[in-house]
């Protein structure tokens, strides 16, 4: 706007009634807000600029919609912008996507993060599980040192399905019919090391077979696993070859040598089965988002930013996100 113009503006204001002024002002937040996260969105590309379609690296402005600069793909001429090829692609509301950020990084509900942002509660739920598709897969893929192990169990829930159930549907917070575990519980395997490395698995059974396959490909050759004195765990240990140090919690053993537990991942299951218990029951079909949406949160301590929620959604490593400016 040229300043001639600005004056003229500014000069108007003064007649503005006071639901006008209110009117204005969200105006000018939402535009703020968009802006903001354009910035960030765009930056994904510039900070790695390829096409999503072939991964060459020549690539060119191409106009812009929806608020997005748009490219164009010297080699193949796919045209794109930097949302595409992510799970935020064609998903609305820009201006409200930090505002939901933030509520993510706090772990608040379905209907809290819908009052706050002034959106319906479909959309909130929708954007959670576009918000953790990539945080689901974003696990240590290798731990080193003295690694931990262990099992913790989530009551299957068919929450939000309608057909296909075996079951009578349960009221919210039921218990599990059988006491102790049975077919009703989901074993979930926690894997962290020393450095605070994790990665967990939804896995179909908690038997040796299901728990090696987990632990093969992630654990180092000169790793040293600590477990509890589980049978399945000491098993799939002992078929993958690697040093194992079980601890006997049964015995009230809880350190061996001053250095070998399993306190660290002990903690981190209760820091995440406390945690669930604000969504009053999990979907198992969303188990593994969850369990991601703890993994990104938990280093964070409960400081993580709503710009690192973002950046995790649209699969930005560290690295990347550290040349943003």
């Amino acid at each position: 706007m040229k300043t001639e113009e600005f004056h003229v503006l500014t000069a108007e204001l003064e007649k503005l009634t006071p639901h006008q002024r209110s009117i204005l002002v969200d105006r000018l937040h939402k535009i703020e807000h968009i802006q903001a996260v354009s910035t960030l969105v765009e930056s994904r590309v510039l900070s790695k600029p390829l096409c999503p379609k072939c991964g060459h690296d020549h690539i060119a402005r191409w106009g812009s919609a929806s608020g997005l600069q748009r490219y164009r793909c010297a080699a193949c001429r796919a045209t794109f912008n930097a949302l595409t090829g992510t799970p935020l692609a064609r998903l609305r509301h820009k201006d409200k996507w930090l505002e939901y950020a933030q509520q993510m990084s706090e772990g608040q509900s379905l209907r809290h993060s819908a009052k706050v942002c002034e959106v319906h509660r479909n959309t909130t739920f929708r954007w959670r599980h576009r918000f953790l598709a990539l945080p689901n897969v974003q696990k240590a893929v290798s731990l080193v040192g003295i690694a931990e192990a262990d099992e913790t169990f989530f009551l299957e829930s068919f929450k939000g399905k309608k057909h296909g159930m075996t079951r009578a549907p349960h009221k919210r917070g039921s218990k599990a019919s059988k006491r102790g575990l049975s077919s009703e519980q989901i074993p979930v395997l926690i894997c962290r090391d020393r450095t605070g490395s994790t990665s967990d698995f939804v896995l179909e059974k908690a038997d040796q077979a299901h728990i090696s396959a987990a632990l093969k490909p992630l654990l180092a050759a000169d790793a040293i696993l600590c477990t509890d004195s589980g049978k399945a765990l000491g098993a799939a240990v002992r078929e993958i070859g690697i040093t194992h140090r079980p601890i006997n919690l049964a015995a009230g053993i809880r350190v061996i040598g001053n250095v070998y537990h399993v306190q660290n991942v002990n903690a981190y299951d209760s820091r995440l089965k406390e945690w669930m218990i604000r969504f009053h029951g999990i979907a198992t079909h969303y188990l593994a988002n969850y369990l991601g949406w703890r993994r990104m949160i938990d280093p964070a301590h409960g400081s993580l930013s709503p710009r690192a929620v973002l950046f995790a959604a649209l699969g930005m490593s560290g690295v990347q996100q550290l040349t943003v400016t």
